[in-house]
């Protein structure tokens, strides 16, 4: 398959590899970077420590002191929370930590730091002694009187691969436990965790029900506008067509009640519809996207890759992000084409819709905040990209 006709999942998976396998080139500059924090750290805790206890009877002064370590301490966590960042694409906690927490991260750095150190040093000293015994035995030359045979070099070649390997798997340990030390010490407690799931879901509950509310008053609207005057005009045909003596003014009177009755079923085919559609049940998504797009107003491409229904009626916030979305660009950007990419790979379903209309679309209007709020009931993630001009792209990331 040539590389345009590529999905654009797969496409976006091969670079995240690319991107991650270079990483991996940076770590040993980073596990050199941490032993010198964790250096400077085991120097500025017992450091700092004999103030404190001198300062101990004086109140005044001895804040002063705690401040200022805390200052120190704050400023090389800071430096480290960035060595992190770059060296192992790791930014660990969002917001920079206080007081003891500071300390205890530098305390448990000691002792990693130095223990990458150690790898490091077991490193530059294998790729040091194969290099020289290469090089002794490539020259000819003697290393206390012994001459390096084929046999010799060969089992130092083989020593030095399981060597190796040995000391690239600790280096992947060691850059383990550096992030876990940091998701552990620099991020948020279990406690605050807690709180602000429980304020997200408390949040998210709240916004399903005014959608929902929302829901039955545009059905309500819905049924009222269109559904229930087709029906007016129906029975009014009826009625006219029962008492007019004409048989072929009747007869007219019967086809366009014919006609009107036809259009409300239409109608309500359409709202319900937007209330769910049956295609999910019989046929999936990919059948419900399918159908979504022959009803369109604007011409759709789908690209849907979702083997297997997932858990959880995922399904049916995916369906509403792209129905929204087609809506949206039907009315509002002008669109001449929408693309619609939907996959489902590690847990998680992607939604990706793109128009190439005029732009401009507002993520706080009623429509995509709707959709955010529905993305968010389930832990997804909803984004909405729309410059002046265009084109628009609106993303959802669904957890199964």
């Amino acid at each position: 398959m040539p590389p345009a006709a590529r999905p654009p999942g797969q496409a976006a998976d091969r670079r995240a590899f690319r991107r991650r396998a270079l990483s991996r080139l940076l770590w040993p500059a980073g596990l050199a970077l941490g032993l010198l924090s964790a250096l400077a750290g085991a120097v500025l805790l017992p450091a700092g420590a004999v103030p404190l206890l001198l300062t101990a009877a004086w109140p005044r002064p001895h804040r002063a002191v705690l401040r200022a370590l805390r200052a120190a301490a704050g400023a090389l966590v800071d430096l480290d929370r960035r060595r992190l960042a770059y060296y192992y694409a790791d930014p660990g906690a969002a917001a920079l930590p206080e007081g003891g927490r500071a300390g205890a991260y530098l305390a448990a750095r000691v002792p990693v730091g130095l223990l990458g150190g150690a790898v490091l040093f077991l490193l530059v000293w294998g790729a040091g002694t194969g290099l020289g015994v290469l090089a002794l035995w490539l020259s000819g030359h003697r290393a206390d009187g012994i001459a390096p045979s084929p046999a010799i070099v060969g089992y130092f070649a083989a020593v030095g691969v399981v060597l190796a390997y040995l000391v690239l798997q600790g280096i992947a340990g060691v850059v383990a436990l550096e992030r876990r030390l940091a998701r552990r010490f620099l991020g948020p407690d279990p406690r605050e965790l807690l709180e602000r799931r429980v304020a997200e879901l408390a949040t998210s509950r709240a916004d399903v029900v005014d959608d929902l509310t929302d829901e039955r008053r545009r059905i309500e609207r819905d049924l009222h506008d269109g559904v229930q005057q087709r029906l007016v005009a129906l029975g009014m045909l009826l009625g006219r067509a029962r008492r007019s003596p004409d048989p072929e003014r009747a007869d007219a009177l019967y086809r366009r009640a014919l006609e009107e009755s036809e259009r409300a079923l239409r109608e309500l085919k359409e709202v319900s519809w937007r209330v769910f559609p049956a295609a999910l049940d019989h046929g999936g998504l990919n059948a419900a996207l399918e159908a979504l797009a022959e009803r369109a107003s604007v011409p759709v491409r789908i690209h849907s890759d979702v083997p297997d229904r997932p858990a959880n009626r995922i399904d049916t916030v995916a369906y509403f992000v792209v129905s929204e979305a087609v809506t949206n660009a039907a009315k509002h950007a002008s669109a001449a084409l929408v693309t619609v990419h939907v996959t489902q790979r590690d847990g998680r379903v992607a939604v990706r819709v793109g128009d190439d209309g005029v732009g401009g679309a507002d993520p706080a209007g009623g429509g995509l905040s709707g959709l955010a709020r529905r993305v968010a009931s389930v832990d997804g993630a909803f984004a909405v990209h729309s410059p002046p001009g265009g084109p628009t792209t609106v993303t959802a990331e669904l957890p199964c």
